[in-house]
């Protein structure tokens, strides 16, 4: 079967359009391009963990973590590496594939580096595909951790360029940008999303997505968040959002981006199984697991096997992923052919 070609020139009306379909079209749409490029009945399952909490100097206002809110997290050092070690054990047993790490900073600092990197080695060294999220990256920090095998870095876009600043200001939108490009310089793959209820506009959502499209090589992964509010963040007592967006956020993603892997992210302990259930049918084939998503809660790993288990989905297994395959190809020539070109187009066009 002749699989749909992967558009790279998506404008905001476009994506406003496809989020604004009646549900059950908009269902159909998503459902047959994820069918194009996955099992429709596989999951990718990940764990993540946090290896330095807290303190972190940016400001984002949806997050805990950040040393501007009073929230109750305590500060903590580097974790060592063997509890790193531990813990990724424990994932692989549970049926994790990648193992994700993530360190409350504004950027590495050199002299975190090379632990930072012996943790890359002995989780590769299990057999697991490796993620990291420690802020930003110049392009050598970048080139260092590829080397050490980071297969995955996740850098989030987390809303869109105009609404940006009203959620952080302590980092620009470009210095995310410049972050990603130097990310894929780097030959690693790419995990960049965003948050749903930072009290954004439908158009919001559309850019961000257009955005995340419109790159020269879409982000392998795209984790889509809804906010966790938490006590003493400026967004703890923003407005839920409606349960039927978020899906059809997931559906227009698995659409403008049919062969990433669209993951349902932060906010899954407040949805009902029936609500995850839409969304791995809008084309959500990616999930973390356990009880932890840095510091706020997430459904266990029973919880989700027993779902799984209802719905008649198995997690995916590396050979199952043929899409990455393509998204290889597409990397290699994308690096060998647009290598001083600027990676991201305007998502606004």
């Amino acid at each position: 079967m002749t699989t749909t070609a992967i558009r790279h020139d998506w404008n905001v009306t476009e994506v406003e359009a496809l989020l604004a379909l009646p549900f059950n079209d908009l269902m159909f749409k998503a459902q047959s391009a994820h069918r194009e490029y996955f099992d429709p009945n596989a999951v990718q399952i990940s764990t993540l963990l946090s290896i330095k909490t807290g303190s972190c100097p940016e400001d984002c206002k949806y997050c805990p973590q950040s040393a501007h809110y009073n929230t109750g997290l305590e500060k903590e050092k580097l974790l060592e590496i063997e509890k790193v070690i531990k813990a990724a054990k424990e994932a692989k047993e549970n049926g994790s594939s990648r193992f994700c790490m993530g360190a409350a900073w504004r950027n590495p600092n050199d002299r975190d580096m090379p632990l930072v990197l012996d943790m890359v080695k002995q989780v590769k060294s299990m057999g697991m595909e490796t993620c990291m999220t420690l802020g930003m990256l110049t392009e050598g920090q970048a080139d260092t951790l590829a080397e050490a095998g980071l297969d995955y870095y996740n850098h989030n876009l987390d809303t869109s360029e105009q609404h940006y600043e009203n959620i952080i200001t302590t980092r620009t939108y470009s210095d995310r940008l410049n972050t990603l490009a130097n990310v894929r310089k780097s030959g690693m793959k790419v995990c960049s999303g965003g948050i749903l209820g930072l009290g954004e506009t439908v158009t919001d959502r559309a850019a961000m997505l257009a955005q995340l499209a419109n790159m020269e090589v879409q982000p392998e992964s795209v984790p889509i968040n809804m906010l966790v509010k938490v006590e003493g963040t400026p967004l703890d007592h923003e407005d839920d959002v409606d349960p039927i967006e978020f899906v059809r956020t997931i559906a227009v993603a698995r659409i403008l981006m049919p062969a990433s892997h669209v993951r349902l992210s932060a906010g899954r302990e407040d949805m009902t199984d029936e609500m995850q259930a839409l969304c791995f049918l809008a084309g959500a084939n990616s999930i973390f697991y356990g009880c932890k998503l840095l510091t706020t809660a997430n459904p266990s790993e029973n919880e989700d096997m027993q779902l799984f288990k209802r719905l008649g989905i198995h997690p995916e297994h590396k050979q199952e992923s043929k899409p990455e395959e393509e998204q290889n190809e597409a990397l290699a020539d994308a690096l060998e052919h647009e290598k001083h070109k600027h990676i991201f187009y305007d998502a606004a066009r």
